[in-house]
């Protein structure tokens, strides 16, 4: 048992690492930042910049990151960074296992949303190759029913007019990237890597109309010369809570603000399309590709899909976390048949992938009761993963006239859930950018979702399917009349 203080992550704790954690091979301040990431929240520290560790570990020392983050919540991130000299802890965790290792690749981080100068300036640095992105998947700002970027959202008309000190991650590439143009300099690649199908080309896309309405002689620059290759990320990476810094504090004896927890599995399959040079990931388990697609599909359709309808469903049937509700034996059989029935056969064969072993893999990786990942976090941010991750395969099976009972309920899962009250009368808390909206369109009649339906910025065409409609409105009515379990277990014997 650890007896001694807890020691304070900064660099001098380098010279004199513990025992028991990894800690950074290489000469640090030798170190070049080659990309700058935008986002840096839990996943990217887990993901991203662990294979740049490992990059860097290898001797391939020009790709270090400089981290930027652009909204207000990021303060804390910030500061807790900053303060420890952007090193941090990220443990593995799998049953009774655990491994911790400081990260240092993260060598810098700027606070955009007080200085986004500061970050114009990093962006037109010719050491930065590329600008990689988890901006979440309401970061694109785009409307579902056309595809195209919404220049109604309000970051987006603030970023036109007020580009000096934007909101959106579209201001702040724009404004790199013209700097870079002006000054002669190749520009970096933009690497989105965000669980949005075609999240390069949707970056690229949005971008450019981005582009046009500001400069159109920047957007035809873009168009020729900057490279937006799709990529697919995954590993299941839990909210940072006190729970994990006590963690860290007890088994690692480390006093860390903002430690990571994450499980062992980790995946990135990216599209190799760079115009200004990448770093040698394939040496480090990256999947290189022609085309991320089939990838892509697999990932948000049967991973993300499963997560959102274990997250709404198992917090109104009372779980909070999700090892529990992948455990529970009256979900078990739901989820599997969600992806097996109603999923799967949407899925093109993916190489080098059995699609079996893929779902049983998921089926454990949920279930792993070491990650404490709360429910509340996959039921986060509802209006931008629906559209993405459920409502597409609806559509497609509506389309063959297959079954979409399983991924109905997800979706009434979800309405009920926007009511912001529990069977037990206790509040809900909704974190959605939407919030206001969607609560306020149910608000005279919760159980009615057709102005809910009529958003076809999230819904696109299914309001005018009379098929979908009808099954929606009775799983909504059954959600509330029977309750959430006596619902579920009607959907998962055929009723």
């Amino acid at each position: 048992m650890i007896t001694t203080s807890p020691v304070k992550i900064s660099k001098a704790l380098l010279t004199n690492p513990p025992s028991n954690v990894k800690c950074p091979s290489y000469d640090r301040p030798k170190l070049k930042e080659g990309i700058l990431h935008i986002g840096v929240g839990g996943f990217h520290r887990a993901h991203q910049a662990l294979y740049i560790e490992e990059v860097l570990g290898a001797g391939f020392t020009d790709w270090a990151i400089c981290g930027v983050g652009i909204m207000p919540q990021d303060a804390g991130m910030s500061q807790a960074l900053n303060a420890q000299e952007c090193l941090y802890t990220l443990v593995e965790k799998s049953g009774a296992n655990s491994s911790a290792r400081i990260v240092g690749a993260l060598t810098s981080y700027i606070f955009g949303y007080e200085n986004p100068e500061a970050v114009f300036k990093k962006m037109a640095s010719p050491e930065i190759k590329i600008v990689m992105l988890t901006a979440t998947e309401g970061g694109y700002c785009f409307d579902q029913g056309t595809g195209e970027l919404d220049f109604n959202n309000a970051g987006i008309k603030h970023d036109l007019a007020t580009p000096e000190k934007p909101h959106t991650i579209f201001g702040y590439l724009a404004e790199g990237l013209d700097r870079r143009r002006k000054a002669g300099i190749a520009p970096f690649t933009v690497l989105s890597c965000d669980n949005v199908q075609h999240n390069g080309q949707v970056a690229r896309s949005t971008l450019l109309s981005f582009c046009k309405k500001r400069n159109p002689e920047l957007a035809t620059w873009v168009a020729t010369n900057v490279s937006f290759p799709n990529c697919m990320v995954d590993r299941i990476t839990p909210a940072t809570t006190d729970a994990e810094r006590e963690l860290v504090r007890t088994t690692y004896n480390l006093e860390d603000a903002s430690p990571v927890v994450a499980e062992p599995f980790r995946q990135w399959v990216i599209e190799d399309s760079f115009c200004n040079g990448r770093p040698p990931l394939e040496k480090f388990g990256v999947q290189f590709t022609a085309d991320v697609t089939p990838y892509e599909k697999m990932k948000i359709r049967l991973l993300n899909a499963t997560h959102s309808a274990m997250g709404y469903l198992g917090y109104l049937c009372g779980y909070r976390y999700i090892y529990q509700i992948a455990q529970a034996p009256e979900f078990t059989p739901y989820l599997k048949d969600l992806m097996n029935i109603e999923v799967t056969p949407l899925v093109p064969a993916v190489p080098g992938i059995n699609l079996d072993d893929y779902k049983r893999s998921l089926m454990e990786r949920f279930a792993n009761e070491t990650i404490k990942d709360q429910a509340l976090r996959i039921c986060m941010d509802g209006s931008s993963k629906m559209p993405k991750f459920i409502l597409p395969s609806i559509a497609e099976q509506l389309e063959h006239g297959g079954p979409i009972r399983r991924l109905t309920l997800c979706v009434a899962s979800w309405i009920r859930f926007l009511s912001a009250v529990d069977e037990q009368g206790k509040e809900i808390p909704i974190d959605d950018p939407q919030a206001a909206r969607l609560t306020g369109a149910i608000k005279a009649n919760p159980r009615n979702p057709r102005p809910l339906l009529a958003m076809t910025d999230i819904f696109g065409n299914l309001g005018q399917s009379d098929r979908f409609v009808k099954e929606l409105e009775e799983l909504l009515n059954l959600l509330y009349d029977k309750g959430a379990k006596e619902t579920l277990a009607m959907v998962r014997e055929g009723k």
